[in-house]
């Protein structure tokens, strides 16, 4: 059972996220806050999440600084981003704040249910337009293509290395790296921890984030 807190300051959305969640078995609300300062407090006191599906725009602690202060805390705790908002400072900045990813409130209700699953299982989850921005803001020069071996080579990253690294920044799980690049599933997981140690990166999104900072 995946253990979600919701942290928005529109006590409408609270309560419907809280339903919206509640239509899946396998998902189960543990609690809500108005702010990223008291979802913290709530992680303090006890309250066992595996997720925050966070806003970004709130009173007193907004999602970016709530989301450096969930990560600092507790670390394997992942944090969702899900807001009306797509300002660029406010994604580059939850992404660099721990955040594992970042999708907008205007998706269809079974996407959220879908984003929070694959965020769960340690994958990285960017809403298309957001990604096109990223990337745009990243890199304005070229925004990213399909997923291809970038010239890294004097980053120390072998060729398979840097394909890994550019499936990982189109959002791909373990399991789909490993069926396009015709690998195992446990030599994929190899690959990531090799090319975390490579660049003193922390998780999945730092990865993505460097290969569109990259990107030729």
């Amino acid at each position: 059972m995946i253990q979600v807190l919701i942290v928005d300051d529109d006590s409408f959305i609270r309560e419907s996220l809280k339903v919206l969640i509640g239509l899946d078995p396998s998902i189960s609300v543990c609690g809500a806050a108005c702010n990223g300062a008291e979802a913290l407090e709530m992680l303090k006191s006890g309250i066992e999440a595996d997720l925050v599906l966070m806003d970004i725009r709130m009173p007193v602690c907004g999602g970016v600084e709530g989301t450096r202060l969930i990560k600092e805390a507790f670390p394997q705790t992942s944090v969702l981003m899900l807001t009306t908002f797509d300002d660029d400072e406010y994604i580059i900045e939850a992404l660099r704040n721990g955040a594992s990813g970042y999708l907008l409130k205007n998706i269809p209700p079974d996407r959220i249910i879908q984003g929070i699953k694959t965020v769960h299982e340690g994958n990285m989850l960017i809403h298309p337009d957001i990604a096109r921005k990223l990337a745009t803001f990243l890199n304005p020069a070229q925004a990213p293509e399909a997923a291809q071996p970038l010239s890294l080579d004097s980053y120390g990253l072998t060729k398979a290395e840097q394909a890994v690294v550019a499936c990982i920044a189109n959002g791909h799980s373990n399991k789909e790296i490993a069926a396009e690049l015709f690998l195992s599933e446990g030599t994929v997981k190899n690959y990531i921890t090799d090319i975390l140690s490579k660049l003193s990166l922390r998780d999945r999104t730092q990865i993505a984030i460097f290969y569109l900072k990259n990107q030729r």
